[in-house]
């Protein structure tokens, strides 16, 4: 099966060689399909010249719409049979790639998340109220999805190529999460989890999600549950 990687990328100059570097090492067959959303700070010049690499496909938004939209715009231009989320910040090991996507590759699963609280894996301890946060909102999904995970924020899902064809994904943000949580509930699709490792980063590193994308995740989990639009 191809894999095809896509990477929402904004103002991760700091960051962008060394993760396109994991990724191409951990599946040196994959496409990398890297969505530029509006950067300003170098990395438009830095993916200029990995736009020459074979395997990898650079798509442009000349502004700053969000990670949803890079998502709509990374699902629209791949290829592959099998497509995995990746930040472009040095969060998440693509060396745990295998265990994200081996639920798919052997077809006990149409999507997969990948779980930073679960199966004891190591991550960095920072920010109490993000992970508080992080788990209320996972529980609030799960109440109206009827899943159980316990991780719905997590960067890392892998969804069949036919599953990710049929997402119509409307948040161009950080909404994107439980918006996709519900669309994948709602298709009745063989949801997994699994554990990975997470280094998460501080506000000084570059981290961008703050208070007020949890208060739209809340609208969403209900908005694309409850109204279901």
């Amino acid at each position: 099966m191809k894999v095809s990687v896509v990477m929402p990328v904004f103002n991760e100059a700091a960051t962008i060689g060394a993760i396109v570097d994991r990724v191409r090492g951990a599946v040196p067959d994959a496409e990398l399909v890297i969505v530029d959303d509006g950067s300003s700070d170098g990395t438009r010049e830095i993916l200029e010249q990995l736009s020459h690499h074979e395997g990898i496909t650079i798509c442009r938004h000349e502004r700053n719409w969000g990670k949803g939209a890079a998502l709509r715009t990374g699902f629209k231009a791949v290829t592959g049979d099998v497509v995995l989320i990746q930040d472009a910040d040095l969060e998440y090991d693509p060396n745990e790639y295998p265990q994200v996507l081996t639920p798919i590759l052997e077809d006990r699963a149409d999507v997969v998340y990948g779980s930073r609280f679960s199966a004891g894996r190591p991550h960095r301890a920072v920010y109490f109220w993000h992970y508080m946060g992080n788990r209320s909102l996972t529980f609030l999904s799960n109440v109206f999805t009827g899943l159980r995970l316990t991780d719905m924020e997590t960067c890392y899902k892998a969804f069949r190529r036919d599953v990710a064809d049929r997402l119509v994904i409307k948040e161009d943000r950080f909404g994107v999460e439980p918006e996709i949580t519900a669309r994948v509930a709602r298709m009745k699709c063989r949801v997994r989890e699994v554990g990975i490792s997470y280094y998460g980063r501080t506000f000084r590193e570059g981290k961008k999600i703050g208070w007020i994308d949890g208060l739209r995740a809340i609208w969403c989990i209900i908005k694309y549950n409850v109204l279901r639009r």
